[in-house]
């Protein structure tokens, strides 16, 4: 089955192809000729995965998904939350994003964080909301090398690796994206 997300950030697709397996073909924006993104303007990521979702079906006609993620620190009141890919300005920039958060919680004692991924499916006009959610800490500075955005900097509970020092395959069977993916593939397999 052919599925079309909602971005065009390579590490998402490949991340989402490997949770998903040989049952989906996960394609991007760049295959519909779309290179642009689509504005987040949404106040929660529920309403930024969902006008997303909503972009690509109502422009396209295809079936589609989108998602929203978001780092939520108890420290910072939520933050960086839904502005998680742009907290330390626009353009998005990961090493940047971490490098701000590192600092503002350079005197926090309390370090809990979440992950949380926000999943729309659109499939033939009805749309389905899905919700993964890791719990964790912020560690003091980056380590490991693999993953993305905050990937350095979090440990998941139950873990002492961030994910960034863990491989796709661990990552993504603990992960937010990989629950919320889980959740989404149960649906569309059911």
């Amino acid at each position: 089955m052919k599925l079309y997300f909602a971005t065009n950030n390579l590490h998402k697709v490949a991340e989402v192809q490997n949770i998903l397996g040989r049952d989906f073909e996960v394609l991007s924006l760049k295959d519909l000729g779309n290179a642009d993104e689509i504005p987040e303007t949404g106040n929660t990521l529920e309403e930024n995965s969902r006008l997303k979702a909503r972009y690509v079906y109502d422009t396209y006609g295809m079936n589609c998904f989108a998602d929203d993620t978001g780092l939520e620190v108890e420290a910072l009141g939520g933050a960086p939350g839904v502005h998680s890919a742009r907290y330390a300005g626009t353009p998005g920039d990961d090493s940047k994003n971490v490098d701000m958060l590192l600092e503002n919680l350079k005197k926090a004692v309390n370090r809990n964080a979440r992950f949380r991924t926000v999943i729309t499916l659109i499939t033939d006009g009805k749309e389905k909301q899905f919700e993964g959610v890791v719990n964790g800490k912020i560690v003091n500075e980056r380590r490991g090398e693999g993953g993305f955005g905050y990937d350095p900097v979090f440990v998941p509970n139950g873990y002492v690796t961030t994910f960034a020092e863990m491989t796709s395959k661990e990552k993504n069977r603990i992960s937010h994206r990989g629950i919320s993916i889980r959740k989404f593939a149960d649906f569309l397999l059911t």
